[in-house]
């Protein structure tokens, strides 16, 4: 793997050779990655890679030109760099095309680079996965067997440069491991699944992604089709940071401008509960997906997206910063053989009062959610309909009940966020980095039998 100062060193040549009347900014990166599967007490597969990729735009009279590779070699990047420049003739003119400027705001520096994990011996690795099957397998009488247990990890290093003077460079690794293990009863068979990520290979919590995944696979057996009703909803954070992650795809200043939002014209007005707050805060210290720089080289900072429950302005990058009449958030998200798009980067939930016992236990009528089905289809990016498959456990008088699977949870987006009636205390930060907290959400149509 490429260090960061070759890294920088290959991105500030390719800026070096800017033209007069031409912008560029370039994005290289080098990474490493591993992942082993065991099954049945043996190793099913091994695979380890190494990457590199180059990735440049050329903006020059109100167009651009982007080209990328797979290699850092000096003739390779050089031939993108005239494929950049090539296609910049293809392009339309559009007067918001340019490099973000610097704004000022101080970047947040994060150390995610662990040179114990990144020289791991392979034995530990696999011994690892074989022992988070082992466990599983102890789990629950009723564990029939693990699907697959699961062990990888990445390192990584990155570099940006632009023609403006803006260069930046860093690095990080990071390891997780997973389980789905099978539960069987009365010729019945569930999978569950759960999992865990850490930048450091002792801070893995073996016994949490045991726990959960084996809970997950044996609480739906005996699932029935229960009747329609309208209830509440009760999400642990896993689900909320899945619901959440879609509303936050609605408040990015893309898609607004592609009018793919149903909060466009709502900034400054009272769009959720008075009980929810969340940020996209990438800043945040305590989380393995936290950043120090975005896609085009500014600081990341944090972005409140809703305030107790009043929208805040919608996430930007330069362009559609500038398109809007506004200005970047540092929100711009980019690989290195991409362009710059924007986006939440992370998500964090300020957690309120009582665990998830404690909100089960306010519920009457309830359906606690134990997995959604068809989110990429069942919910409408511009109306906020939302109509989703969904099994779990019912709350019957505060206590958890029968099991149900094939029902349909059906609201808008807009309501569910109007109806959330209780934000837990039980925060945690998902494996994905995202912070969380349960939710309880009233008034929600459930359509079974």
């Amino acid at each position: 793997m490429i260090g960061l100062d070759e890294l920088s060193a290959i991105a500030r040549g390719v800026t070096d050779r800017a033209d007069a009347g031409e912008e560029i900014d370039v994005m290289v990166a080098s990474g490493r990655n591993t992942q082993i599967r065991v099954y049945g007490g043996e190793v099913e597969s091994f695979t380890s890679a190494e990457s590199f990729a180059v990735g440049i735009r050329v903006i020059s009279g109100g167009r651009q030109g982007f080209a990328s590779a797979g290699s850092l070699d000096a003739e390779v990047v050089a031939e993108t760099l005239a494929e950049a420049r090539d296609n910049v003739g293809f392009g339309e003119v559009d007067e918001y095309y340019g490099l973000a400027e610097s704004d000022g705001v101080p970047a947040n520096e994060h150390e995610h680079w662990d040179e114990s994990l990144v020289h791991l011996d392979a034995a530990r690795k696999i011994e690892t996965a074989l022992e988070l099957e082992r466990r599983c397998l102890s789990g629950d009488p009723r564990i029939s067997g693990v699907r697959t247990a699961i062990w990888s990890d990445a390192a990584g290093a990155g570099a940006y440069a632009a023609s403006n003077g803006i260069a930046i460079a860093q690095r990080g690794a990071s390891c997780s491991i997973g389980a789905q293990p099978l539960a069987v009863a009365d010729g019945e068979t569930q999978i569950g699944s759960a999992g865990d990520a850490a930048r450091h290979h002792g801070d893995l919590d073996l016994d949490r992604v045991t726990h959960d995944a084996v809970t997950r696979a044996t609480r739906l057996l005996g699932a029935i089709k229960p009747a329609s009703a309208r209830l509440t909803i009760v999400l642990e954070p896993r689900l909320v940071g899945t619901l959440l992650g879609i509303v936050a795809n609605m408040m990015d200043g893309e898609a607004v401008l592609k009018g793919r939002s149903p909060f466009a014209e709502r900034v400054g007005e009272q769009v959720a509960s008075p009980l929810l707050t969340f940020i996209d805060d990438p800043t945040s210290e305590d989380s393995i997906a936290a950043e120090t720089w975005d896609g085009e080289g500014l600081a990341c900072r944090p972005n409140p997206l809703i305030d107790a429950g009043v929208l805040r302005p919608f996430l930007q990058n330069s362009y559609t910063g500038r398109r809007s009449g506004s200005a970047s958030t540092g929100s711009a998200i980019r690989g290195a053989r991409s362009l710059p798009g924007v986006g939440a980067q992370l998500l964090v939930v300020e957690p309120g009062d009582g665990s998830l016992e404690e909100l089960i236990a306010g519920c009457d009528l309830g359906l606690f959610v134990n997995s959604f089905a068809g989110l990429h289809s069942g919910v409408n990016p511009v109306s906020g309909d939302f109509s989703v498959g969904a099994d779990g456990l019912m709350i019957r008088n505060g206590a958890l009940a029968e099991p149900i699977r094939e029902v349909t949870i059906a609201s808008t987006i807009q309501r569910m966020l109007s109806d959330i009636v209780a934000v837990g205390g039980d925060f945690e930060w998902l494996p994905g980095g995202d912070g969380m907290a349960s939710l309880v959400i009233g008034d929600v149509s459930m359509s079974g039998a």
